[in-house]
């Protein structure tokens, strides 16, 4: 039995591995017909696509989603408050404290807080409680980042899902509460299109 040979390195140590290739780029003819634009044909005007990231972690109790524009944290409602309670758990205070220093970090001066349910239960009480439990982190989130900082506070009940609603891991999910804000202290934005990327309980 032999060993598997090592490894070879990437040129590019701080590229991932096989992304780095070795052979020339291929030449290309500038005269080509087929690189040139018909005459009279214009390109369209450039475009920045909006490139999203997700990571969560692999509880699925936390996620933060970053955009061009925005910064969104999503805390499942388990983490942060008892069933059936807007009342914060003693370990709610340090996932809100890390989302209050991003904000600080972003310059953000405008927070949405929207709360959500799953479907279980009235949907009246699920509104009631989502905006209780969105008050809650706004609470706590107000004290850290101070005065000049505007907040849109908002609850959803079932509204704006983002898991199955008939699996128990669906439901956990939809119970929850999101904070986000404009990256680098742009502009804000309002609901509900940041509606179902923010944090929430149920």
């Amino acid at each position: 039995m032999t060993g598997a040979p090592p490894a070879a390195a990437d040129d590019d140590p701080g590229a991932p591995p096989g992304t780095v290739t070795t052979s020339p780029p291929p030449s290309v003819d500038p005269a080509s017909p087929g690189l040139k634009l018909a005459d009279g044909a214009r390109l369209a005007p450039a475009k920045v696509l909006d490139i999203k990231s997700v990571v969560e972690d692999l509880g699925g109790e936390e996620r933060r989603e970053d955009t061009n524009e925005n910064v969104t944290f999503a805390l499942q409602a388990e983490v942060l408050f008892p069933k059936d309670s807007s009342k914060l758990n003693p370990e709610a205070r340090s996932r809100i404290d890390a989302i209050a220093e991003e904000a600080k970090k972003q310059n953000a001066t405008n927070l949405r807080v929207f709360g959500f349910t799953d479907d279980l239960g009235s949907y009246a009480h699920g509104l009631t409680l989502s905006k209780k439990r969105a008050e809650a982190v706004h609470d706590l989130l107000a004290g850290s980042l101070g005065p000049n900082v505007t907040f849109e506070v908002r609850g959803y009940s079932e509204d704006y899902p983002i898991a199955d609603n008939s699996t128990e891991e669906g439901r956990r999910k939809n119970r929850r509460v999101e904070v986000s804000f404009p990256r680098g202290g742009a502009g804000g934005a309002g609901a509900p299109d940041g509606a179902g990327t923010g944090m929430s309980a149920g």
